[in-house]
C-alpha cells in the first residue's frame, strides 16, 4: 500500500473535498482514508510548517527564473566562507 499525504476540507454534506487533484495514479480504485482534524473548534490550528501550495509553487517559479538567468549560486560555492564547526 502506498501512502500519499494531501490537504482537504469537508463539506457540509460530509464529503471530503482535496485542495489539489491526486496526480500519478491509475484511478479507479478504492483507497483507505484518514482523516486528521484539529481538536481545537474555536479557531482552525495552523502548522507553521504548512506553507500554502500556491506560496511554494510561486517560489519555486522564482527560483526556475533564477535558474534560467543564472542570478543562483552553484552548489559547489554555497558552502564557501562558513564556518561548520
Amino acid at each position: 500500500m502506498k501512502a500519499i499525504e494531501v490537504t482537504g476540507k469537508i463539506d457540509s454534506q460530509g464529503n471530503l473535498v482535496l485542495d489539489e487533484p491526486i496526480q500519478g495514479t491509475n484511478y479507479p480504485h478504492k483507497v483507505r482514508v484518514i482523516v486528521l482534524v484539529p481538536e481545537s473548534t474555536d479557531t482552525e490550528e495552523i502548522d507553521p510548517d504548512d506553507t500554502p501550495i500556491e506560496e511554494v509553487k510561486a517560489s519555486l517559479r522564482r527560483a526556475l527564473q533564477q535558474a534560467k538567468t543564472g542570478q543562483r549560486l552553484p552548489l559547489s560555492e554555497m558552502w564557501e566562507g562558513i564556518d561548520a564547526e
